[in-house]
């Protein structure tokens, strides 16, 4: 499916090449396409406070375990047991006599518990304690605009400002830009905008989003307008706009549709016109389906996954931050 999906990808676009069309209106509608070919702005969709709140992740989270935390293991009375053990990638780390033990995901206590569990095949009731050395599981990437990209290790689940002061978030390629905006993409199908204008220069501190395990930041060129490729696609995430790009270049970009998708379903959300437009990959390929339309700066393709039906449900996912009220709105879908 993997490879079928790039194959129909370069030939729809070596037959379609850049060029991009608009749907044909009924003549009872008005003839203002939401999506046609535009020129680029420099509006981009900021979540409300509201919005932003139910993002904020909490501030004294349960610490739960995870890849490369340092942790000491105690077993009183058998020092041939315990000692410093480093949670593999897999989330598991080997204890003598009981072998193998999963511990990602847990807490300290129900980690213990597990290696319990299975000491007690050897030990009459053991007793069994870990202890946190070093926290590196709470981790961020940080890509863009910043003097130190790439991934960032925090003993705390970090509020944006400090991941951006531990990036070094300063304008390197041109000196007199500004940071004006950044991204934060919360898995595969979640992007949330943060105006750091109001941040950094109104003291709007409920912008300071407390980040959760596994986001991406991104800080575009102050110059960058950006459109999303989310979901069931190989490479998820924010691609910047260039002159005439269209849907199909977008997915292009993003590596098409993985085996997971269900490209009859494709959504196109355009967030400037609070519209919703339902492709299919076939008519895509089709020229005389006229259905490869230009992209603005902000829009959102989202392919869903397969064996889902409800399109309106794959719509709901995308961020807060692109306004999910005004997508239920044009589908009809509450």
């Amino acid at each position: 499916m993997k490879r079928l999906c790039s194959l129909l990808l370069a030939l729809a676009l070596s037959a379609l090449g850049s060029g991009c069309a608009t749907r044909e209106p009924t003549a009872a509608e008005p003839r203002v396409p939401a999506f046609k070919p535009v020129e680029k702005s420099d509006h981009v969709v900021f979540p409300s406070a509201e919005a932003l709140a139910e993002l904020e992740a909490p501030v004294d989270p349960v610490f739960r375990l995870g890849s490369g935390d340092v942790l000491s293991l105690q077993v009183w009375g058998r020092p041939e047991l315990s000692g410093r053990h480093t949670v593999g990638p897999d989330g598991v780390i080997t204890v003598p006599v009981a072998g193998p033990v999963k511990v990602a995901a847990f807490t300290r206590e129900e980690a213990a518990g597990n290696v319990r569990a299975r000491l007690e095949r050897f030990y009459t009731d053991p007793s069994v304690q870990f202890g946190v050395e070093q926290y590196v599981s709470n981790r961020i990437t940080v890509l863009g605009r910043v003097q130190n990209p790439g991934l960032l290790s925090f003993d705390h689940p970090p509020t944006l400002l400090e991941v951006l002061a531990k990036a070094g978030s300063l304008p390197v390629i041109d000196k007199q830009a500004t940071l004006t905006r950044c991204a934060i993409f919360r898995g595969r199908d979640k992007v949330i905008w943060v105006d750091l204008k109001r941040l950094l220069n109104g003291g709007q501190t409920s912008l300071n989003l407390r980040m959760r395990p596994g986001d991406l930041v991104y800080i575009p060129d102050s110059a960058d307008t950006m459109v999303y490729v989310l979901g069931a696609v190989h490479r998820p995430g924010a691609y910047r706009l260039t002159p005439d790009m269209s849907v199909m270049d977008a997915l292009a970009t993003a590596g098409g549709p993985n085996e997971d998708g269900q490209p009859s379903e494709i959504g196109v959300y355009r967030p400037a016109r609070q519209a919703v437009e339902r492709i299919s990959l076939q008519n895509l390929m089709d020229a005389r389906q006229r259905v490869n339309f230009a992209l603005e700066e902000g829009d959102v393709i989202f392919v869903p996954k397969s064996g889902i039906a409800e399109f309106g449900y794959f719509m709901r996912q995308l961020a807060p931050g692109l306004s999910l009220v005004t997508i239920g709105a044009a589908l009809g879908v509450y």
